[in-house]
C-alpha cells in the first residue's frame, strides 16, 4: 500500500502536517524526537560497555 507513494504524495502529506500542527509545534516535536534518538543511542552505548566489562 505504501509502495506507490511518490514525491508528490510525500509533499502533500508534509503540507497537511504543517497546516495541522504549525511550524512552531512541528519544530518542537522534531527537537524532542532528536533528543529521544540521542538518548537511545547513549543508552545502547552504555549497555554495550557494561556487557563488555561483564564479559571480561
Amino acid at each position: 500500500m505504501l509502495n506507490n507513494i511518490g514525491l508528490p504524495g510525500l509533499a502533500i502529506i508534509a503540507m497537511v502536517v504543517i497546516v495541522l500542527f504549525g511550524r512552531g509545534k512541528l519544530s518542537s516535536i522534531m527537537g524532542e524526537v532528536g533528543q529521544g534518538i540521542t538518548s537511545f543511542r547513549k543508552g545502547i552505548e552504555t549497555k554495550d560497555d557494561k556487557d563488555e566489562n561483564a564479559a571480561v
